[in-house]
């Protein structure tokens, strides 16, 4: 569930209240509203701030609010029955959450943890199921952000019942450096993608993950080079997830 901000904290978020406002304009989601709703929108949103690894929102909390991140990254998890930590997906500035809840009003079917220093703008689930009616693009943005959330969770059921960990290792790195191409053939992956974190996101160990980064680094595929992981050869990584994909 969304914490209180620290009494210590009120008066800064307060005094930066105004910069960040400007900052709503930026959301995608809401690029196209007019000035005065966005007004609206920032006087009726929660200001709350969250520290790296701080929990933001818990699963089967009844908070329906749908959540602006202004600043910061986070990490969308669930755990297993043991404890085990899964991660669906990392969002960065710019990115809204929260959807589901705030349009079945339901409670939150996954947990969001601070990866970083978080500033957090929440909304009302009535605000927001009042734009989604009186904007049709914004409510359509909010369907094909679904869509693309089906999309993702069909690949990764179909990765986990027909790859093995290591396949699911290379599908995971190959989706990553997709994210991050920089060259044709090439990719720079930074910072260098903690062992637990890909573990958590394909069901597997660290002990996997760093099995698998050292066999792709002895095939010249890959490096650890000043705080990134380089991928050399893009299509020879492809390649060896599509086989096992077929």
């Amino acid at each position: 569930m969304l914490e209180t901000v620290a009494t210590g904290h009120q008066a800064k978020v307060s005094a930066e209240r105004g910069a960040e406002r400007s900052l709503l304009s930026q959301v995608p989601l809401l690029s196209e509203l007019p000035v005065q709703d966005l007004t609206r929108i920032e006087q009726q949103c929660r200001y709350r701030r969250f520290t790296a690894d701080e929990l933001i929102v818990d699963r089967d909390s009844p908070s329906t609010d749908l959540l602006f991140l202004v600043r910061g990254q986070v990490r969308i998890v669930n755990y297993s029955m043991s404890g085990r930590e899964i991660t669906y997906e990392e969002l960065t500035s710019g990115a809204f959450l929260g959807e589901i809840s705030a349009i079945d009003g339901a409670p939150r079917s996954t947990g969001v943890m601070a990866i970083e220093d978080s500033l957090v703008l929440a909304l009302p689930r009535s605000v927001f199921l009042d734009l989604c009616t009186r904007y049709p693009n914004l409510a359509l943005k909010v369907m094909q952000r679904l869509a693309a959330m089906v999309r993702a969770a069909q690949d990764r059921i179909l990765d986990l019942s027909t790859l093995a960990a290591q396949s699911r290792v290379q599908a995971e790195l190959l989706r990553q450096a997709q994210a991050h191409r920089n060259r044709p053939n090439a990719a720079i992956i930074e910072p260098i993608p903690v062992h637990s974190d890909i573990a958590s996101r394909v069901s597997t160990t660290r002990e996997t993950v760093a099995r698998v980064l050292n066999d792709l680094a002895r095939k010249g595929i890959l490096e650890r080079c000043k705080g990134a992981l380089v991928i050399h050869d893009m299509r020879r990584l492809q390649s060896m997830v599509s086989d096992v994909r077929g």
